[in-house]
């Protein structure tokens, strides 16, 4: 509307129509009679119907843009609702994607060892508080799932069952203190255990801790669990490591470890029951 009062178009309409009321003022004045006024009057009309007809071009002009501004804001709409439907396609497809890859991976682990027995669940909450990044799973004790149970995305150990109820559980990812898990480097064998801290944490990593100063592991070396204690069966992936630090507190040494799978990214995973 504002673009509308400002237009040339418009302008031209005002002026003509002030003109053409002075043009029946003078008509009104002067009557019927052909006069030497009437001619003159006659002289200022005439243009103006010249300039009404020009209005009237202007006004078919000016709608004109109008309307097709409309039909170009219509279409404009049709387009951003088809890009909405393609984005919602394209997202279900990456999930249905990432959904194929933790099934594919998850039947070659079934397949190695069948003895496993597993619940899917589905990341129900998370407490954006925890740095540790625990979260909530869709089952509890009525699907079997009991504390210490391993939580499991594709063949990547992702943390621990920490507490149970009948129809959810909490789960302690790798990255928190409370969680410690037997661990060895895949290619030297060399065992220790994984825990978390405050620190690594911030950083989404955890550690292998408790390490001397002449241990073979190294930068990119794979972490996997050793089984010892019988709660994590052995060769599950826990990371590859970035870096070896010195302990503050003592003499040993720790691997911090980028855990191979995101935490942030999962909405679905597995307890592992029994094994």
């Amino acid at each position: 509307m504002k673009q509308l009062l400002k237009s040339k178009g418009l302008k031209l309409v005002a002026a003509v129509v002030v003109l053409l009321a002075v043009g029946a003022l003078l008509a009104g004045a002067v009557g019927h009679s052909e006069t030497a006024q009437s001619a003159v009057v006659g002289t200022v009309t005439a243009p103006l119907h010249f300039a009404a007809q020009k209005i009237s071009n202007a006004l078919d002009g000016v709608f004109g843009e109008l309307k097709g501004s409309a039909e170009y804001e219509k279409r404009i709409s049709a387009l951003e609702e088809q890009i909405g439907d393609y984005k919602a396609q394209l997202a279900d497809y990456e999930s249905l994607r990432k959904q194929n890859e933790l099934y594919k991976d998850f039947l070659e682990l079934k397949e190695e060892n069948p003895d496993y027995q597993f619940a899917e669940v589905s990341v129900i909450g998370r407490d954006s508080a925890d740095i540790y990044k625990s979260f909530t799973v869709s089952k509890g004790s009525l699907s079997g799932i009991k504390e210490g149970n391993a939580v499991l995305y594709k063949k990547n150990l992702v943390g621990i069952v920490d507490k149970v109820y009948p129809d959810y559980s909490v789960v302690k990812t790798i990255l928190d203190p409370d969680v410690s898990i037997s661990a060895y480097e895949m290619i030297s064998g060399e065992i220790s255990y994984v825990t978390g801290n405050a620190r690594l944490a911030r950083e989404n990593k955890c550690k292998m801790a408790n390490l001397s100063s002449a241990t073979n592991v190294a930068y990119g070396s794979i972490i996997c669990t050793a089984g010892i204690g019988g709660t994590v069966p052995k060769g599950l992936i826990i990371g590859s490591v970035s870096a070896i630090e010195d302990e503050p507190t003592d003499i040993s040494s720790y691997a911090a470890i980028v855990p191979e799978a995101n935490i942030d990214d999962i909405t679905s995973c597995f307890v592992l029951t029994d094994f």
